[in-house]
Protein backbone atom coordinates (compact mmCIF):
# COMPACT_ATOMS: atom_id res chain seq x y z
CA UNK A 1 0.00 0.00 0.00
CA UNK A 2 1.44 3.42 -0.95
CA UNK A 3 2.09 6.14 1.63
CA UNK A 4 -0.85 8.17 0.33
CA UNK A 5 -3.14 5.16 0.59
CA UNK A 6 -1.98 4.48 4.16
CA UNK A 7 -2.56 8.12 5.08
CA UNK A 8 -6.02 8.08 3.51
CA UNK A 9 -6.86 4.86 5.33
CA UNK A 10 -5.88 6.50 8.64
CA UNK A 11 -7.99 9.58 7.87
CA UNK A 12 -10.95 7.38 6.87
CA UNK A 13 -10.66 5.64 10.23
CA UNK A 14 -10.36 8.96 12.09
CA UNK A 15 -12.49 11.44 10.08
CA UNK A 16 -12.69 13.91 12.97
CA UNK A 17 -8.94 14.72 12.95
CA UNK A 18 -8.37 18.48 12.65
CA UNK A 19 -4.67 18.91 13.45
CA UNK A 20 -1.47 16.96 12.79
CA UNK A 21 1.54 17.32 15.06
CA UNK A 22 4.64 16.82 12.90
CA UNK A 23 7.42 15.66 15.26
CA UNK A 24 11.17 15.88 14.69
CA UNK A 25 13.54 14.65 17.39
CA UNK A 26 16.41 16.92 18.32
CA UNK A 27 19.81 15.95 19.69
CA UNK A 28 18.41 15.77 23.26
CA UNK A 29 15.50 13.58 22.18
CA UNK A 30 13.03 16.46 22.56
CA UNK A 31 10.16 16.48 20.08
CA UNK A 32 10.22 19.64 17.97
CA UNK A 33 7.98 20.40 15.03
CA UNK A 34 4.87 22.16 13.77
CA UNK A 35 1.12 21.79 13.74
CA UNK A 36 -0.48 21.26 10.35
CA UNK A 37 -4.21 21.53 9.60
CA UNK A 38 -5.49 18.22 8.33
CA UNK A 39 -6.12 19.66 4.85
CA UNK A 40 -2.38 20.45 4.55
CA UNK A 41 -1.04 17.07 5.64
CA UNK A 42 -0.58 15.79 2.07
CA UNK A 43 2.08 18.51 1.63
CA UNK A 44 4.21 16.55 4.12
CA UNK A 45 3.95 13.40 2.02
CA UNK A 46 4.71 15.28 -1.19
CA UNK A 47 8.10 16.47 0.05
CA UNK A 48 7.13 20.07 0.65
CA UNK A 49 7.57 20.28 4.43
CA UNK A 50 10.72 22.15 5.45
CA UNK A 51 12.41 22.95 8.73
CA UNK A 52 15.87 24.37 9.48
CA UNK A 53 18.57 21.72 9.79
CA UNK A 54 19.55 23.45 13.02
CA UNK A 55 16.30 22.19 14.59
CA UNK A 56 18.04 18.84 15.01
CA UNK A 57 20.68 20.43 17.28
CA UNK A 58 18.76 22.71 19.62
CA UNK A 59 19.95 22.70 23.22
CA UNK A 60 17.74 21.73 26.16
CA UNK A 61 16.32 25.28 26.33
CA UNK A 62 15.50 25.25 22.61
CA UNK A 63 18.33 27.56 21.56
CA UNK A 64 20.31 27.33 18.32
CA UNK A 65 23.98 26.46 18.21
CA UNK A 66 25.31 29.83 17.07
CA UNK A 67 28.37 28.51 15.24
CA UNK A 68 26.27 25.95 13.34
CA UNK A 69 23.81 28.62 12.23
CA UNK A 70 26.68 30.87 11.12
CA UNK A 71 28.44 28.05 9.27
CA UNK A 72 25.39 26.78 7.37
CA UNK A 73 23.38 29.96 6.99
CA UNK A 74 20.63 28.13 8.87
CA UNK A 75 19.51 26.40 5.67
CA UNK A 76 16.44 24.24 5.46
CA UNK A 77 16.08 20.51 5.11
CA UNK A 78 13.14 18.42 3.95
CA UNK A 79 11.21 16.46 6.58
CA UNK A 80 10.25 12.94 5.47
CA UNK A 81 7.37 11.25 7.34
CA UNK A 82 7.44 7.73 8.73
CA UNK A 83 3.91 6.44 8.18
CA UNK A 84 4.41 3.68 10.76
CA UNK A 85 4.42 6.34 13.50
CA UNK A 86 1.06 7.91 12.68
CA UNK A 87 -1.40 7.81 15.58
CA UNK A 88 -4.05 9.78 17.41
CA UNK A 89 -3.17 12.08 20.33
CA UNK A 90 -5.67 11.05 23.02
CA UNK A 91 -4.81 13.83 25.50
CA UNK A 92 -5.30 16.70 23.00
CA UNK A 93 -8.32 18.97 23.48
CA UNK A 94 -9.04 19.03 19.73
CA UNK A 95 -9.05 15.89 17.54
CA UNK A 96 -5.34 15.57 16.80
CA UNK A 97 -2.93 13.09 15.24
CA UNK A 98 0.86 12.89 15.30
CA UNK A 99 3.56 11.61 12.97
CA UNK A 100 7.36 11.39 13.31
CA UNK A 101 9.63 12.71 10.59
CA UNK A 102 13.31 12.48 9.71
CA UNK A 103 15.44 15.27 8.25
CA UNK A 104 17.00 15.05 4.79
CA UNK A 105 19.27 17.36 2.81
CA UNK A 106 17.21 19.61 0.53
CA UNK A 107 19.61 19.50 -2.42
CA UNK A 108 20.43 15.77 -2.47
CA UNK A 109 17.61 14.09 -0.55
CA UNK A 110 20.23 12.22 1.50
CA UNK A 111 19.64 11.71 5.22
CA UNK A 112 20.95 14.60 7.31
CA UNK A 113 23.52 12.98 9.59
CA UNK A 114 22.83 15.45 12.38
CA UNK A 115 19.39 13.82 12.73
CA UNK A 116 19.45 11.22 15.52
CA UNK A 117 17.12 8.86 13.64
CA UNK A 118 19.44 8.93 10.62
CA UNK A 119 22.42 8.12 12.83
CA UNK A 120 20.63 5.07 14.21
CA UNK A 121 19.47 3.95 10.75
CA UNK A 122 23.08 4.04 9.59
CA UNK A 123 24.17 1.69 12.40
CA UNK A 124 21.30 -0.69 11.67
CA UNK A 125 22.27 -0.71 7.98
CA UNK A 126 25.84 -1.68 8.92
CA UNK A 127 24.45 -4.69 10.80
CA UNK A 128 22.30 -5.57 7.78
CA UNK A 129 25.45 -5.68 5.65
CA UNK A 130 26.62 -8.48 7.97
CA UNK A 131 23.30 -10.30 7.63
CA UNK A 132 22.25 -9.32 11.18
CA UNK A 133 19.27 -7.43 12.61
CA UNK A 134 19.21 -5.92 16.12
CA UNK A 135 16.17 -6.75 18.25
CA UNK A 136 15.64 -4.03 20.87
CA UNK A 137 13.44 -3.36 23.91
CA UNK A 138 13.58 -0.63 26.54
CA UNK A 139 12.78 -0.28 30.23
CA UNK A 140 12.34 3.25 31.54
CA UNK A 141 12.03 4.52 35.09
CA UNK A 142 10.29 7.74 36.04
CA UNK A 143 9.10 9.63 39.10
CA UNK A 144 5.53 10.77 39.58
CA UNK A 145 5.39 14.06 41.48
CA UNK A 146 2.71 16.54 42.40
CA UNK A 147 2.41 19.84 40.53
CA UNK A 148 3.11 21.58 43.82
CA UNK A 149 6.71 22.62 44.46
CA UNK A 150 8.59 23.65 47.58
CA UNK A 151 9.76 27.23 48.05
CA UNK A 152 12.91 26.51 46.05
CA UNK A 153 11.02 25.08 43.07
CA UNK A 154 11.80 21.45 43.82
CA UNK A 155 9.16 18.81 43.03
CA UNK A 156 7.20 17.11 45.80
CA UNK A 157 6.71 13.35 46.04
CA UNK A 158 3.36 11.83 45.14
CA UNK A 159 4.01 9.05 47.67
CA UNK A 160 4.35 10.40 51.20
CA UNK A 161 4.32 9.22 54.82
CA UNK A 162 1.59 10.32 57.22
CA UNK A 163 3.58 13.38 58.27
CA UNK A 164 3.91 14.53 54.67
CA UNK A 165 7.55 13.53 54.30
CA UNK A 166 8.61 11.28 51.40
CA UNK A 167 7.61 7.65 51.83
CA UNK A 168 10.31 5.24 52.96
CA UNK A 169 10.84 3.24 49.80
CA UNK A 170 8.58 2.86 46.82
CA UNK A 171 7.01 -0.52 47.67
CA UNK A 172 8.85 -2.27 44.83
CA UNK A 173 6.41 -4.38 42.78
CA UNK A 174 3.68 -3.26 45.19
CA UNK A 175 0.28 -4.22 43.77
CA UNK A 176 -1.65 -2.16 46.34
CA UNK A 177 0.53 0.87 45.62
CA UNK A 178 -0.21 0.46 41.92
CA UNK A 179 -3.90 0.23 42.72
CA UNK A 180 -3.72 3.55 44.61
CA UNK A 181 -2.59 5.20 41.37
CA UNK A 182 -4.94 3.13 39.21
CA UNK A 183 -6.75 6.03 37.47
CA UNK A 184 -3.48 7.44 36.19
CA UNK A 185 -1.91 4.09 35.35
CA UNK A 186 -5.06 2.96 33.54
CA UNK A 187 -5.05 6.21 31.56
CA UNK A 188 -1.38 5.65 30.58
CA UNK A 189 -2.18 2.11 29.40
CA UNK A 190 -5.21 3.37 27.44
CA UNK A 191 -3.16 6.14 25.80
CA UNK A 192 -0.42 3.64 24.90
CA UNK A 193 -2.96 1.33 23.27
CA UNK A 194 -4.45 4.18 21.25
CA UNK A 195 -0.98 5.10 20.03
CA UNK A 196 0.01 1.50 19.20
CA UNK A 197 2.72 1.48 21.87
CA UNK A 198 3.26 -2.13 22.99
CA UNK A 199 3.56 -1.79 26.76
CA UNK A 200 4.68 -5.00 28.46
CA UNK A 201 4.60 -4.24 32.19
CA UNK A 202 4.14 -1.27 34.52
CA UNK A 203 5.46 -1.58 38.07
CA UNK A 204 6.31 0.40 41.17
CA UNK A 205 10.06 0.78 41.59
CA UNK A 206 12.58 0.99 44.43
CA UNK A 207 12.22 4.68 45.29
CA UNK A 208 9.16 6.54 46.57
CA UNK A 209 7.03 7.94 43.73
CA UNK A 210 9.08 5.87 41.27
CA UNK A 211 7.69 3.62 38.54
CA UNK A 212 9.05 1.56 35.66
CA UNK A 213 7.42 0.86 32.31
CA UNK A 214 8.64 -1.76 29.84
CA UNK A 215 8.04 -2.11 26.11
CA UNK A 216 7.94 -5.32 24.07
CA UNK A 217 11.00 -6.02 21.95
CA UNK A 218 11.02 -4.93 18.30
CA UNK A 219 13.02 -6.26 15.34
CA UNK A 220 13.43 -2.65 14.14
CA UNK A 221 15.66 -0.57 16.41
CA UNK A 222 14.29 2.72 15.04
CA UNK A 223 10.72 1.61 15.75
CA UNK A 224 11.71 0.61 19.28
CA UNK A 225 13.14 4.10 19.87
CA UNK A 226 10.10 5.79 18.29
CA UNK A 227 7.90 3.84 20.69
CA UNK A 228 10.09 4.68 23.68
CA UNK A 229 10.11 8.38 22.86
CA UNK A 230 6.37 8.51 22.19
CA UNK A 231 5.66 6.60 25.39
CA UNK A 232 7.62 9.12 27.46
CA UNK A 233 5.58 11.89 25.88
CA UNK A 234 2.33 10.04 26.54
CA UNK A 235 3.20 9.44 30.20
CA UNK A 236 4.07 13.10 30.75
CA UNK A 237 0.94 14.32 28.98
CA UNK A 238 -1.49 11.95 30.71
CA UNK A 239 0.06 12.73 34.11
CA UNK A 240 -0.40 16.46 33.50
CA UNK A 241 -4.05 15.85 32.62
CA UNK A 242 -4.49 14.31 36.07
CA UNK A 243 -2.61 17.12 37.83
CA UNK A 244 0.58 15.17 38.33
CA UNK A 245 4.03 15.54 36.80
CA UNK A 246 5.97 12.60 35.38
CA UNK A 247 9.69 13.26 35.21
CA UNK A 248 12.43 11.23 33.56
CA UNK A 249 15.19 13.26 35.21
CA UNK A 250 18.12 11.03 36.06
CA UNK A 251 18.15 12.18 39.70
CA UNK A 252 15.17 14.29 40.77
CA UNK A 253 15.77 13.64 44.49
CA UNK A 254 19.23 13.81 46.01
CA UNK A 255 18.55 11.21 48.72
CA UNK A 256 16.79 8.66 46.50
CA UNK A 257 17.80 6.37 43.64
CA UNK A 258 17.72 7.83 40.15
CA UNK A 259 15.92 6.91 36.96
CA UNK A 260 17.63 4.58 34.51
CA UNK A 261 16.85 3.46 30.97
CA UNK A 262 17.86 -0.15 30.45
CA UNK A 263 18.11 -1.36 26.86
CA UNK A 264 17.86 -5.06 25.99
CA UNK A 265 19.16 -6.21 22.63
CA UNK A 266 19.95 -9.36 20.73
CA UNK A 267 20.94 -10.02 17.11
CA UNK A 268 19.16 -12.32 14.69
CA UNK A 269 20.46 -13.68 11.39
CA UNK A 270 18.58 -13.78 8.09
CA UNK A 271 16.82 -16.99 9.14
CA UNK A 272 15.61 -15.36 12.37
CA UNK A 273 18.03 -17.24 14.64
CA UNK A 274 19.40 -15.47 17.71
CA UNK A 275 23.15 -15.47 17.07
CA UNK A 276 23.91 -14.89 20.77
CA UNK A 277 22.48 -18.33 21.55
CA UNK A 278 24.68 -21.36 20.93
CA UNK A 279 22.77 -23.75 23.19
CA UNK A 280 24.93 -23.11 26.27
CA UNK A 281 24.41 -20.92 29.32
CA UNK A 282 27.48 -18.87 28.36
CA UNK A 283 26.28 -17.91 24.89
CA UNK A 284 28.17 -17.64 21.64
CA UNK A 285 31.52 -16.14 20.72
CA UNK A 286 29.54 -13.41 18.93
CA UNK A 287 27.87 -12.51 22.23
CA UNK A 288 31.24 -12.05 23.89
CA UNK A 289 32.57 -10.02 20.95
CA UNK A 290 29.55 -7.72 21.29
CA UNK A 291 30.06 -7.45 25.05
CA UNK A 292 33.74 -6.63 24.55
CA UNK A 293 32.93 -3.86 22.06
CA UNK A 294 30.32 -2.32 24.35
CA UNK A 295 32.78 -2.33 27.24
CA UNK A 296 35.68 -0.94 25.23
CA UNK A 297 33.66 2.02 23.94
CA UNK A 298 31.50 2.71 26.98
CA UNK A 299 33.59 5.62 28.26
CA UNK A 300 33.55 7.29 24.83
CA UNK A 301 29.73 7.12 24.85
CA UNK A 302 29.13 8.37 28.40
CA UNK A 303 28.23 11.87 27.18
CA UNK A 304 25.27 10.17 25.43
CA UNK A 305 24.34 7.80 28.26
CA UNK A 306 24.63 10.63 30.83
CA UNK A 307 23.86 13.75 28.79
CA UNK A 308 23.18 16.37 31.47
CA UNK A 309 24.71 17.79 34.62
CA UNK A 310 21.99 16.06 36.65
CA UNK A 311 22.85 12.70 35.03
CA UNK A 312 26.03 12.44 37.09
CA UNK A 313 24.11 12.77 40.39
CA UNK A 314 22.75 9.29 39.60
CA UNK A 315 26.19 7.77 39.01
CA UNK A 316 27.19 7.20 42.63
CA UNK A 317 27.80 4.00 44.61
CA UNK A 318 24.75 2.29 46.06
CA UNK A 319 22.25 3.73 43.56
CA UNK A 320 22.03 0.84 41.07
CA UNK A 321 23.94 2.85 38.45
CA UNK A 322 27.05 1.35 36.81
CA UNK A 323 30.36 3.05 37.59
CA UNK A 324 32.71 0.86 35.53
CA UNK A 325 32.67 -1.06 32.22
CA UNK A 326 31.99 -4.60 33.40
CA UNK A 327 29.58 -7.44 32.71
CA UNK A 328 28.11 -10.54 34.26
CA UNK A 329 25.53 -13.28 33.92
CA UNK A 330 22.26 -12.53 35.75
CA UNK A 331 24.03 -9.76 37.69
CA UNK A 332 22.17 -6.47 38.16
CA UNK A 333 25.19 -4.74 39.68
CA UNK A 334 27.14 -4.76 36.39
CA UNK A 335 27.01 -2.33 33.47
CA UNK A 336 26.08 -5.15 31.08
CA UNK A 337 23.90 -8.00 32.29
CA UNK A 338 23.20 -11.23 30.46
CA UNK A 339 19.73 -12.18 31.75
CA UNK A 340 18.92 -15.80 32.49
CA UNK A 341 15.93 -17.72 31.27
CA UNK A 342 15.08 -19.07 27.83
CA UNK A 343 18.35 -19.28 25.90
CA UNK A 344 16.52 -18.54 22.66
CA UNK A 345 16.01 -15.04 24.11
CA UNK A 346 19.68 -14.63 25.11
CA UNK A 347 20.49 -10.94 25.05
CA UNK A 348 22.53 -8.11 26.50
CA UNK A 349 20.92 -5.72 28.97
CA UNK A 350 22.75 -2.37 28.77
CA UNK A 351 22.19 -0.70 32.16
CA UNK A 352 24.27 2.48 31.93
CA UNK A 353 22.00 5.18 30.48
CA UNK A 354 19.74 7.39 32.53
CA UNK A 355 16.09 7.91 31.65
CA UNK A 356 17.07 11.43 30.56
CA UNK A 357 19.17 10.09 27.67
CA UNK A 358 18.09 10.36 24.05
CA UNK A 359 16.84 6.84 23.19
CA UNK A 360 17.94 7.05 19.55
CA UNK A 361 21.52 8.03 20.40
CA UNK A 362 21.65 5.63 23.35
CA UNK A 363 20.69 2.68 21.18
CA UNK A 364 22.95 3.88 18.35
CA UNK A 365 25.99 4.14 20.66
CA UNK A 366 25.21 0.81 22.31
CA UNK A 367 24.76 -1.03 19.00
CA UNK A 368 27.83 0.70 17.55
CA UNK A 369 29.88 -0.61 20.46
CA UNK A 370 28.61 -4.13 19.83
CA UNK A 371 29.26 -3.78 16.10
CA UNK A 372 32.81 -2.63 16.77
CA UNK A 373 33.43 -5.69 18.94
CA UNK A 374 31.99 -8.04 16.32
CA UNK A 375 33.91 -6.50 13.43
CA UNK A 376 37.19 -6.58 15.37
CA UNK A 377 36.48 -9.90 17.14
CA UNK A 378 37.32 -8.31 20.49
CA UNK A 379 37.61 -10.58 23.51
CA UNK A 380 35.59 -9.83 26.62
CA UNK A 381 37.21 -9.96 30.08
CA UNK A 382 35.99 -12.48 32.63
CA UNK A 383 32.42 -11.82 33.80
CA UNK A 384 31.95 -10.35 37.27
CA UNK A 385 30.58 -12.66 39.96
CA UNK A 386 29.05 -10.94 42.97
CA UNK A 387 28.69 -7.24 43.75
CA UNK A 388 30.21 -4.94 41.11
CA UNK A 389 28.62 -1.79 42.50
CA UNK A 390 30.84 -0.79 45.40
CA UNK A 391 33.89 0.28 43.40
CA UNK A 392 35.80 3.42 42.54
CA UNK A 393 34.25 5.02 39.45
CA UNK A 394 36.15 4.22 36.26
CA UNK A 395 33.80 5.65 33.65
CA UNK A 396 33.84 9.46 33.23
CA UNK A 397 32.33 10.68 36.48
CA UNK A 398 31.92 14.37 35.66
CA UNK A 399 30.09 16.02 32.78
CA UNK A 400 33.11 17.86 31.40
CA UNK A 401 35.23 14.70 31.40
CA UNK A 402 32.52 12.84 29.48
CA UNK A 403 32.23 15.62 26.87
CA UNK A 404 36.01 15.72 26.41
CA UNK A 405 36.20 11.93 26.00
CA UNK A 406 33.32 11.98 23.51
CA UNK A 407 34.83 14.82 21.50
CA UNK A 408 38.22 13.10 21.22
CA UNK A 409 36.80 9.69 20.34
CA UNK A 410 37.73 8.00 17.08
CA UNK A 411 34.98 5.46 17.79
CA UNK A 412 32.27 8.17 17.86
CA UNK A 413 33.64 9.69 14.65
CA UNK A 414 33.71 6.34 12.85
CA UNK A 415 30.33 5.00 13.89
CA UNK A 416 28.11 8.02 14.68
CA UNK A 417 29.71 10.42 12.22
CA UNK A 418 31.50 13.75 12.28
CA UNK A 419 28.34 15.88 11.99
CA UNK A 420 26.66 14.29 15.00
CA UNK A 421 29.90 14.32 16.96
CA UNK A 422 30.52 18.02 16.34
CA UNK A 423 26.93 19.14 16.92
CA UNK A 424 26.46 17.06 20.06
CA UNK A 425 29.70 18.22 21.69
CA UNK A 426 28.91 21.85 20.94
CA UNK A 427 25.36 21.48 22.26
CA UNK A 428 26.59 19.98 25.53
CA UNK A 429 29.25 22.67 25.95
CA UNK A 430 26.64 25.38 25.36
CA UNK A 431 24.41 23.85 28.02
CA UNK A 432 27.31 23.36 30.43
CA UNK A 433 28.28 27.03 30.10
CA UNK A 434 24.93 28.05 31.61
CA UNK A 435 25.51 25.90 34.68
CA UNK A 436 29.13 27.01 35.00
CA UNK A 437 28.18 30.68 35.24
CA UNK A 438 25.35 30.32 37.77
CA UNK A 439 25.78 30.58 41.55
CA UNK A 440 23.84 27.85 43.39
CA UNK A 441 21.94 27.95 46.66
CA UNK A 442 24.47 25.55 48.17
CA UNK A 443 27.26 28.04 47.48
CA UNK A 444 25.37 30.79 49.27
CA UNK A 445 24.67 28.42 52.14
CA UNK A 446 28.37 27.51 52.41
CA UNK A 447 30.12 30.82 51.74
CA UNK A 448 27.82 33.82 52.15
Amino acid sequence: MSLDMQLDAFLDKHPDIEIFEVLLHDINGVQRGKWLPVDKIHKLFEGGFKMPLSTCSLDCWGRDLESLVSETGDRDGICVPDISTISVVPWATRPTAQIVVSMTEEDTGAPYMGDVRAVLVNIVDRFKALGLTPVVASEMEFHLTTLEEDKFGRPKHSQTALDGSPAIGGQTYGIDTMRQTAPLMDAIIDAAQQQNLPVDTLITEFGPSQFEINLYHQDCAVRACDQGSMLKRAIRSVAMQQEKRATFMAKPYADEVGNGMHIHFSLVDEQGNNVFDNGTAEGSDLLRHAVAGCLQNMADSMAIFAPNINSYRRLVPGCYAPLAPNWGYENRTTALRIPGGDRRAMRIEHRVAGADANPYLTVAAMLAGALSGIERKLQAPAPVVGDAGDITPVLPHFWNDAINTFEQSDFIEEYLGSVLKSNYAECKRQEKYEFDRRVTLLEYDAYL
